[in-house]
């Protein structure tokens, strides 16, 4: 109840968030919250190439190709920055940099509001499971008070205005909606859900199976694709812990359907219907981009061929052999 009583005064009087990776979707969430009266803050603790656009004189960001609000202030990320009070600390970084986030808010003892943009799931090699991004937080910082941001949310489209809606969840509803009157505008809208797990998962697998819907070629067999990979992200969601239901959120059919549209993922499905291996697609079409789909295929692939049954889902089986085996995809 204090930390409810104290997000509402946050919403009332003081709202300093700070936002910790540069990259465009860190970049373009500052746009609503800097709409939304907050004082905003940013910091990027790998890239030289967004540290240099963020800390420049026009804000230009390279990767949303705009201007920067000049409200948005860029600290470079040291130490000190942990000790500042924030009444809402944003993770937006890959996925690689959450073990480095959560060892770094552990050791400053930060006791803020979390709010985490990244998608993604990682496999626990040790413990033989899958586990979310709130989970490693919270393995780490049991304390924590973790919230997810997930949804059909292109980077480039958000930093422009265009209407975007997203889903918050967290097992409190109301520090959900707390958090949503901090950062929602007319054109930034927030829906809230309190399946955390449901939410996370449905947002990381979505890359695979946009990967699958791409590969389709033709809206007929596309359709019929994505018809298909949504049962099957049920199955996941629900023997994941997750509900069912949020497959049909914006964080399950409302996120796919953006991938699916266009996006990198998509692109790679495209290459591989055409009957280019995954390596061989890489290499001549996408060198130099991230498929967001192929890395978590590489992450949970160990506990989904040994944990699932193929026949319930034939389609992410199919797909994790064309990455792992270098195999040609076909349905």
């Amino acid at each position: 109840m204090l930390l409810i009583n104290s997000l509402f005064l946050v919403n009332l009087f003081m709202k300093k968030i700070l936002i910790i990776g540069g990259g465009a979707m860190g970049s373009a969430f500052s746009v609503p919250c800097i709409d939304n009266n907050n004082k905003v803050f940013i910091t990027e603790p790998y890239s030289q190439r967004f540290i240099k656009n963020l800390s420049s004189k026009n804000i230009f960001h390279s990767g949303l190709k705009i201007n920067l609000s000049k409200k948005l202030i860029f600290k470079k990320y040291a130490k000190e920055l942990f000790f500042e009070k924030y009444d809402l600390i944003v993770i937006a970084l890959s996925l690689s940099g959450i073990n480095f986030v959560s060892k770094e808010l552990k050791k400053y003892k930060v006791k803020s509001p979390v709010l985490v943009l990244t998608k993604g799931l990682k496999y626990e090699k040790k413990n033989k499971k899958i586990t979310t991004i709130s989970q490693t937080l919270l393995k780490n910082i049991p304390k924590l008070n973790v919230s997810v941001l997930k949804g059909p949310c292109l980077a480039k489209e958000l930093a422009r205005k265009n209407q975007t809606s997203v889903i918050i969840a967290n097992k409190n509803i109301k520090i959900a909606k707390l958090l949503g009157k901090m950062i929602s505008t007319k054109y930034y809208l927030i829906e809230y859900s309190k399946d955390v797990i449901g939410v996370e998962i449905c947002s990381a697998i979505k890359n695979i199976y946009s990967m699958i819907i791409g590969s389709g070629l033709s809206l007929n067999k596309s359709s019929s694709l994505f018809q298909k990979s949504l049962l099957e992200m049920k199955y996941i969601t629900r023997q994941l812990k997750g509900k069912e239901e949020t497959v049909l959120s914006l964080a399950g059919v409302g996120d796919l359907y953006v991938s699916a549209a266009g996006g990198r993922n998509s692109k790679m499905g495209n290459y591989l219907g055409q009957g280019f291996t995954f390596k061989s697609a890489k290499k001549k079409f996408m060198a130099n981009d991230t498929v967001e789909g192929e890395q978590l295929v590489r992450e949970i692939a160990p506990f989904i061929l040994k944990k699932f049954n193929s026949k319930k889902i034939p389609l992410m089986f199919r797909m994790i052999r064309a990455i792992l085996k270098n195999k040609k995809f076909s349905i």
